[in-house]
């Protein structure tokens, strides 16, 4: 098996970032460049206009971005200029073989066969160059096409069936943790789904919480009704919107609880949209300690993907329901406080009234 020797000088973002404005030809092949504003990933060379910093994101593998819920670049074509070495062409083999299964994962053995590895073997390489297992994989690719069936008009039946779910019923029991939403209100944008919202005046300003049937969908921080409500409204843009003060007072009551150094209650249930690489991020910070935080980078470290820093603080920025995930339990790799969508001075609080409360 061939092997390509890749010069080892593009080990941090920011290197790689020069790179990408210089259009160094030596970084072909050394990572790939996805730009979330537009959903693509290119090479480093691809002659596009060059995305601002705060919009990129890097990934070893073109397989990596598309777990990611990107998509290739037709301009540039990232999937020809892939680096190679003997570990990385056994998970390319088993992605190929997960992209093209139709209606069931295939399985470690099947997988293992095909990349000329053991089953432990591959799960192993597969998850530390991936940062996800084979099957997570199938899951972000099966909801993928999911997605995708949706936003061409298809109906919901025909669309789980065409993205591989065996049943309606498997495919409803993960929608709120993989949609944020039933199917079909994901298809139509967020149409039909009816969001009802309630505040709660705290020591730290107005709390509102947006709920569906389901669970909780968002909750911010802020210091007027109309500029929180404008926020949900910017969440959810075509959904429906229904004030509920009763119906939502003791979930708000719970959540605002929080702000006095309260650990959220676990049992609250929440109703939010993630990619795989999202979901593991908010499952690292929701197992933080109360009173306890943690750098980007013991995060990134924590979920396998040790250079996907500046991927983690993307997650935390993404964070839907503050306070109930603690994103503000996230600090700088020399303690001091980054971005805090509700301000620098509220994550400061918060971090300080969880330290006094534990």
């Amino acid at each position: 098996m061939r092997t390509m020797i890749r010069p080892q000088i593009f080990q941090d973002d920011t290197a790689r970032y020069r790179a990408l404005e210089n259009r160094d030809r030596t970084a072909d092949g050394a990572f790939i460049v996805a730009v979330k504003t537009t959903g693509i990933y290119c090479r480093p060379v691809c002659p596009s206009r060059t995305p601002k910093r705060q919009n990129v994101m890097f990934f070893k593998l073109p397989e990596e971005a598309r777990a990611a819920g990107f998509r290739a670049c037709k301009r540039c074509h990232p999937d020809d200029a892939a680096p190679r070495d003997p570990g990385l062409d056994a998970v390319r083999a088993a992605c190929r073989l997960i992209e093209a299964a139709e209606d069931e994962a295939p399985t470690l053995d099947a997988l293992g066969r095909t990349a000329g590895l053991s089953p432990f073997h591959l799960q192993r390489t597969f998850k530390s160059v991936m940062g996800i297992t084979p099957r997570q994989y199938w899951d972000a690719r099966r909801l993928k096409r999911l997605k995708h069936n949706l936003r061409s008009g298809e109906d919901v039946t025909s669309a789980l069936y065409g993205a591989g779910y065996g049943s309606s019923s498997r495919l409803y029991e993960k929608a709120g943790a993989q949609l944020g939403m039933t199917p079909a209100s994901y298809g139509k944008g967020g149409a039909g789904a009816v969001i009802a919202y309630a505040f709660a005046d705290t020591a730290l300003g107005l709390v509102i919480v947006g709920a569906t049937t389901a669970g909780i969908c968002f909750v911010g921080i802020g210091d007027t009704e109309a500029d929180l409500l404008k926020e949900l409204r910017n969440d959810y843009p075509a959904a429906t919107f229904a004030a509920d003060p009763s119906g939502l007072g003791e979930t708000v009551s719970e959540v605002a609880a929080t702000l006095d150094g309260r650990e959220p209650h676990r049992s609250l249930p929440l109703d939010i949209r993630g990619t795989a690489f999202q979901r593991q991020v908010w499952e690292a910070l929701q197992a933080i300690p109360m009173g306890e935080t943690r750098t980007y980078a013991e995060l990134a470290a924590g979920i396998g993907r040790p250079k996907a820093i500046r991927a983690v603080g993307s997650a935390c920025a993404n964070n839907p329901v503050s306070l109930l995930i603690p994103c503000h339990r996230a600090v700088g790799t020399d303690g001091t406080l980054r971005g805090y969508r509700w301000g620098l001075s509220r994550k400061k609080t918060l971090i300080e009234t969880e330290r006094d409360a534990v």
